[in-house]
């Protein structure tokens, strides 16, 4: 089995399901199990702000993190936060993905983001993708997704209109010279 963590999905111009169209979704894990990852560019309408001031967390206004827009991780567990950062140790519950990206789900990294304490990039998303034993393989097989190694460049210093097109241009392709048709020899 080829192993996809720490690679994105890309969503082929045929994946019209509203929840993944034109998306970039970094895979955090992959095992026989199945995959878990996390969109990266679909904005939601809440600011990272908005969020920290329904969970009466205290946050620095000034912050341009504060202004972030939070993203839609994906449709499991969609009240659940996720933060994707650069490595910084020190959260209840994180998880290191390679030596430059951790996930944390620990709501302590919230009282972070504002301040000088936060990972030096983050992305807040609100659930995240997740795919049954061999669904993803069999999803990749039907031409859903295309697959690069991931770029913390397009993770994080880029807008979130840019990366579905600088993902696909980071294999040489552009957007319109994606197909709906899959071919097999």
């Amino acid at each position: 089995m080829q192993n996809f963590q720490n690679h994105f999905l890309i969503a082929m111009p045929s994946l019209d399901d509203p929840l993944f169209k034109r998306s970039v979704a970094y895979i955090c894990e992959h095992n026989d199990e199945g995959a878990m990852g996390i969109v990266i560019n679909h904005p939601l309408e809440v600011k990272v702000a908005d969020l920290l001031k329904q969970l009466q967390i205290e946050f620095n206004t000034e912050s341009p993190a504060a202004t972030a827009h939070v993203c839609s991780g994906g449709p499991v567990q969609h009240d659940r936060g996720f933060v994707l950062h650069t490595t910084k140790e020190g959260y209840s519950s994180s998880m290191r993905l390679n030596d430059q990206l951790m996930v944390t789900t620990s709501k302590d990294i919230l009282f972070d983001l504002t301040t000088a304490q936060a990972p030096e990039k983050f992305i807040l998303a609100l659930g995240y993708a997740g795919w049954t034993a061999g669904q993803l393989e069999q999803e990749i097989a039907d031409n859903a997704w295309l697959i690069i190694p991931a770029d913390t460049g397009i993770i994080f210093d880029l807008t979130h209109a840019e990366k579905w097109q600088s993902a696909t241009a980071k294999i040489g392709i552009k957007p319109w010279q994606l197909t709906n048709e899959a071919g097999h020899a």
